[in-house]
């Protein structure tokens, strides 16, 4: 997932990049609102208010203006009731006062992303790859037309990778979709793919993407 962090002080710009890449994140780092408003496209962006060549409170309308479906947190030393109320109706999802700690902040950027999940339209019901064949809606998948019993985070696991065949997605994003948080033992996920390659009797339908995470087979 790609965050747009727009933060002036580059210590603490810094510092936020690197913890949020740490959480899996892909980061572009935007100090101005100018920049803000030419940074590339994104999935959510976490925005500072005071911005030495103009006001957050317009980048965040000009923002949800371009796509009402970004997810957007004010980051902000403002933390005056008037000061959250108009940057909730100028199109902040949410506001987080300075200072925080990265849990609440992490807490909050899951918080928004199930939103977003679930106001997505629904995906294909029925996915196939090859042998493979995935009813998301009757949560039954078969191989060759035998059923496969999976558990239920086993099924979970696939259904995310399975509803962007093809496409890598980050350890991180198939926590949230299957466990709602990006935090858990470390090797969770590594063992329920473990499970769910053997069950399937194909290693190469869900591939290891190095440094990034998983994807399915597309064909």
């Amino acid at each position: 997932m790609r965050i747009l962090l727009v933060e002036d002080d580059h210590r603490v710009g810094a510092v936020m990049t690197s913890m949020l890449q740490r959480r899996g994140y892909a980061v572009e780092h935007a100090a101005t609102a100018t920049a803000a408003l030419e940074a590339a496209p994104c999935d959510l962006v976490l925005l500072d208010l005071n911005l030495p060549d103009g006001d957050g409170i317009d980048v965040c309308r000009v923002l949800r203006a371009r796509n009402e479906n970004l997810g957007i947190i004010a980051v902000t030393a403002r933390g005056e009731e008037r000061d959250r109320v108009t940057g909730l109706r100028v199109g902040a999802d949410d506001y987080v006062v300075k200072p925080f700690s990265m849990a609440e902040l992490q807490a909050r950027i899951e918080a928004l992303l199930r939103r977003t999940m679930r106001s997505a339209p629904a995906p294909a019901q029925v996915v196939e790859v090859g042998p493979l064949r995935i009813d998301l809606g009757a949560r039954t998948v078969t191989v060759d037309s035998e059923p496969v019993n999976l558990t239920r985070k086993e099924f979970d696991i696939l259904a995310s990778l399975a509803r962007q065949p093809g496409i890598a997605l980050t350890r991180e994003r198939i926590m949230l979709d299957v466990w709602q948080t990006t935090w858990s033992g470390k090797h969770t996920l590594e063992v329920h793919v473990a499970s769910l390659r053997n069950k399937l009797g194909d290693p190469d339908l869900v591939q290891t993407v190095r440094g990034v995470g998983y994807r399915l087979r597309s064909t």
